[in-house]
């Protein structure tokens, strides 16, 4: 996105009193040199961080890369003096943050330095920003007054930030409060900001807009920022170093390029050949980082990485190995490229690659004479309160037809708002409110995978109890043991988690719990609200493996929702672009990707993060389902509109293009746009 107007160029308002200007420290923003960190968890002390060096120059962006568990986030809360109290934390070791020896320093030292000195991006800024509060009152307590507020939300690209001040959090897209957050990290004009997977749960359009913000953000404030992520293709959006984190060790770093283009180590390695792109080889399974085995843990002063590595030796066990230069950097040893492995010397080159797994076999051929969900001129519209309080109408769907052919993928793509999960919920029999016709199964034989498979298990019932309870009422206990084994190992799982509850499992176990419910008797459809967006890559890349095997098994349809393109082609046999409430293109997979027909589904594209591609993001915000635009609703964002894109009332209505044959609907490529014959 453009940045309206530069941050800090103007003179501090009057009663900014948080723009005070404090000496700033030299050298190094951010120097950690030996740092162990450790926590306290129910009386059990752990140690979290070991032995961390890291210095972060002025002006610099680090990425901190790794898995959920790495360390990434407690050495983020140590740089900003955020440590739990109540986790008792204990710091050895040198902690250096602008200036201030946070060891040392004093409680209002410190909060004086996150005041003036420092900034943070959380990943959800609704679990950070005060419910109660408008949002420009927010930002004006860290802004110093309401008119250096209102510049920088207008700054960070808020639209009409004057009446955006005095919103509430909830009345505001994921896009708009990540923006709302970002301004408050740069109120101060800080030193540093670190951002905490600020990107994880946007929309990849959202997405691309807020790394070029935090990009722009150094270049106009001069500032420093460690921006952490699981994705080592969006750090590439915007470090100029990458620092890949396994277990609280550091064990790789290095300048963006040499990490990309030359990985060193094992889990490096592990982490790009897991990373989903827009060119995977679809014919094949996802490579993905071998799970972690319960229990396993290295002999002491091992490789903590060791029992997942492919290229471990017996030494791996019982030698810790150290962080080693591999090139020289004059002047800057921290810029250097170095790697934690004891056959570092032999990771180079197109030999260290994943091997590709075996090819898929062939999708069975399903009897199509009937879809087995068809649906035609779905409307679904809600009563809700406008910004004012005012009643209002917020048309959810608009006119949407759609169908699923028996053993068919079809993925739905689209930004928050587009209509993606309501019609999910209407296709499941969950949203009933709506017009139009549908037909398809209904009952047990429809199954639904939630985002967030924490919420969605029952947290007192184990995962014994939730399997048993799917299966139909008089099954034997023998046969429900037996049923429930049965799915673990189509799934993945062990039989030990039988006894587990769904919170001592991780993420991705859950996951698969989630889809082991819903497939232990085999439903006619399969129903996915975004199963991987919040899973480490790797994670993700085993579920939608597990996902496409269990289509081929058991010959289920599948409606799988998501924000992400790469997942889209991968898990899709057709993708479905949804736009306000409206289906704007549809097609098979390959060829929506390759040949992009419609402008948003082209600036979806262009918007993936890629290594070696910056991204580009789409200009300016969806439009409000509240008063949707004439004509076609995509028209106020579109860089090749027509005057005739707004002249009707109805909206522009898909057609065919290219030469498929148009017989077969899973062949047909179809796109909703006036100048569809030009792209």
């Amino acid at each position: 996105m453009d940045v309206a107007a530069p941050l800090l160029t103007e003179a501090p308002t009057p009663g900014d009193a948080s723009r005070v200007d404090a000496p700033r420290s030299t050298g190094p923003v951010a120097r950690l040199q030996g740092l162990d960190v450790s926590l306290e968890r129910n009386g059990v002390r752990s140690q979290i961080l070991h032995g961390i060096d890291l210095e972060i120059g002025r002006g610099e962006i680090v990425g901190v890369v790794g898995e959920s568990g790495s360390g990434k986030s407690v050495m983020s809360m140590a740089l900003l003096g955020l440590l739990p109290e109540s986790s008792r934390p204990r710091i050895d070791g040198t902690l250096e943050v602008a200036g201030l020896d946070l060891r040392t320093a004093s409680p209002q030292e410190v909060r004086t330095a996150r005041r003036t000195r420092l900034g943070v991006v959380f990943q959800d800024p609704m679990t950070s920003l005060n419910p109660t509060m408008h949002v420009g009152t927010q930002v004006a307590e860290k802004a110093g007054s309401r008119d250096e507020a209102i510049r920088l939300m207008r700054a960070v690209g808020i639209p009409q930030p004057e009446r955006r001040y005095r919103c509430y959090p909830h009345e505001l897209s994921g896009g708009l409060r990540q923006r709302v957050m970002i301004a408050m990290a740069v109120a101060g004009d800080p030193e540093l900001i670190v951002a905490d997977e600020p990107t994880t749960a946007l929309d990849v359009t959202v997405q691309a807009q807020v790394l070029a913000l935090l990009s722009g953000m150094r270049d106009q404030l001069g500032c420093s920022l460690v921006f952490i992520t699981h994705d080592l293709g969006v750090a590439a959006q915007v470090a100029d170093r990458i620092v890949v984190m396994y277990k609280g060790r550091i064990v790789e770093s290095g300048t963006t390029r040499e990490v990309l283009e030359s990985p060193r180590h094992p889990y490096t390695l592990g982490l790009l050949g897991s990373r989903l792109s827009l060119d995977c080889d679809r014919t094949r399974p996802l490579w993905a980082l071998p799970a972690e085995a319960a229990g396993a843990a290295p002999a002491a002063g091992g490789c903590a990485f060791a029992s997942r590595c492919r290229f471990a030796v017996d030494a791996c066990a019982t030698t810790a190995p150290a962080l080693v230069p591999l090139t020289v950097a004059p002047g800057d040893p921290q810029s250097a490229h170095a790697a934690a492995c004891l056959r570092v010397a032999e990771l180079a080159g197109e030999a260290s690659a994943p091997v590709p797994l075996p090819p898929l076999p062939p999708l069975p051929v399903p009897d199509r004479a009937a879809p087995v969900v068809q649906a035609a001129d779905l409307e679904c519209t809600f009563a809700v309160r406008d910004e004012r309080g005012r009643r209002a109408r917020l048309a959810a769907l608009r006119g949407v037809t759609f169908d699923l052919q028996p053993g068919e993928s079809v993925a739905i793509v689209g930004e928050s708002g587009s209509g993606k999960s309501t019609l999910l919920r209407v296709a499941g029999g969950l949203e009933r409110r709506f017009t139009g016709s549908l037909r398809g199964p209904r009952g047990t034989d429809v199954q639904m995978v939630f985002q967030d498979a924490g919420s969605s298990l029952t947290p007192w019932l184990t995962v014994r109890e939730v399997l048993h309870e799917r299966l139909p009422g008089g099954t034997p206990r023998e046969v429900r043991e037996e049923k429930a084994l049965a799915i673990l190992d189509r799934v993945g799982l062990p039989a030990a988690v039988l006894d587990a509850l769904p919170g001592e499992l991780s993420g991705g176990q859950r996951q698969r719990v989630a889809l082991a419910r819903a497939t232990i008797v085999p439903p006619q459809v399969l129903l996915c609200d975004e199963p991987t967006s919040a899973l480490d890559v790797s994670v993700a890349a085993t579920v939608l493996n597990l996902v496409n095997q269990l289509r081929r098994d058991l010959g289920i349809a599948v409606m799988f929702v998501t924000h992400d393109l790469a997942v889209a082609r991968i898990v899709g046999d057709r993708i479905a672009v949804m736009y306000l409430g409206r289906i704007v293109e549809v097609g098979r997979a390959e060829d929506v990707i390759a040949h992009p027909r419609h402008p948003y589904t082209r600036n979806l594209v262009a918007a993936v993060p890629q290594p070696g591609r910056t991204a580009e993001p789409l200009a300016g915000e969806p439009a409000s389902a509240l008063d949707p635009p004439t004509g076609c609703a995509f028209h106020p964002r579109c860089p090749v509109a027509l005057p005739e894109c707004a002249s009707t009332v109805v909206g522009v209505q898909l057609a065919a293009v290219g030469d498929r044959p148009t017989s077969d609907v899973t062949l047909r490529h179809e796109v909703a746009c006036v100048r569809r014959g030009e792209f």
